[in-house]
């Protein structure tokens, strides 16, 4: 559950298994080179594409205080070692909606059973399904380090690059915000069944502060958050009512939320206009089809 991925010339021959969280940033620190492995899914599929070869790996599998979740101020602090299958379970689900039907969409059952939540944001890949809804959920990591520190980071920050894990570093914890409001989660394929998103949407009401959260997957190399989208449409609905809003505005939504995530191309050189691209074009409807139905589920 890093970021980083140091490669060596053969194959792993060393293997480390801690039992707990400290354990683990200290066998990192003590092998510069180790890769942190929980549960496999992208860095075996590195390895067997020949990308990586890592000199040594430290299994997180042992570390039980990553693999539960607790209440914490009106949070859930989660492990990062939480698999997609046990996101998914309809306990976890009474709580946050958006994130179990994300993970319930990450793949085939072998894939979440395996997956983990620290592992798909530390991989950072751009159709990660839980990347969206964390981004939309304002999702803030604790991430260890040695010497048993602990520090803080707002997840947006480290899938924009702006604050990366350090040498020797694991992502511990997610904490996220309990808002018992209405939140969704859609994706788009390019086939029937599970598949890698080609776009996806998670949208979360929050009526305390009377806002509406979305964040776009998939479309770019980071979940994208239309922010004057959100806080057009907050202003539309009737947070004191039955938060209901015109089918017009659910179809003006998706439109903004598509044109910000999916710009119009800049003018020529001679100021004319310039069409999008067939197959981004179908992208940017798409987009503003899943985001539309979002917001209709979550009113509704």
């Amino acid at each position: 559950m890093t970021t980083h991925a140091p490669q060596a010339a053969q194959n792993a021959q060393t293997a480390k298994l801690p039992g707990t969280l400290d354990e683990a940033v200290e066998a990192l620190a003590a092998m510069p080179a180790a890769v942190p492995v929980a549960g496999g899914t992208d860095l075996m599929a590195s390895v067997n594409a020949g990308l990586l070869r890592p000199a040594a790996l430290v299994g997180l599998g042992r570390i039980s205080e990553i693999r539960g979740w607790q209440y914490q101020d009106g949070h859930a602090l989660l492990g990062a070692g939480l698999t997609h299958a046990r996101v998914g379970r309809p306990d976890f689900a009474a709580l946050i909606p958006a994130l179990a039907a994300a993970a319930r969409a990450a793949g085939p059952p072998q894939i979440r059973n395996a997956g983990t939540l620290g592992g798909n944001i530390a991989t950072a890949g751009p159709t990660g399904d839980t990347l969206p809804v964390l981004a939309a959920l304002e999702a803030v990591l604790i991430i260890a380090g040695p010497g048993g520190a602990r520090r803080e980071v707002p997840v947006s920050h480290l899938l924009a690059g702006m604050d990366m894990l350090r040498p020797g570093e694991l992502i511990g914890f997610v904490r996220l915000p309990l808002l018992h409001a209405p939140q969704v989660f859609l994706k788009a394929t390019g086939r029937t069944g599970p598949g890698r998103a080609t776009a996806s949407v998670a949208l979360v009401l929050d009526p305390a502060r009377r806002g509406v959260r979305c964040a776009v997957g998939a479309v770019a190399p980071m979940p994208l958050r239309p922010l004057e989208a959100e806080q057009w449409v907050a202003s539309l609905i009737d947070w004191d009512g039955e938060r209901t809003i015109v089918p017009e505005a659910l179809t003006a939504f998706g439109e903004y939320v598509a044109a910000a995530c999916i710009p119009d191309q800049p003018p020529a050189q001679d100021g004319s206009p310039q069409p999008l691209p067939a197959a981004v074009l179908h992208l940017r409807r798409t987009v503003a089809a899943l985001a539309r139905r979002a917001l209709g589920r979550a009113l509704s």
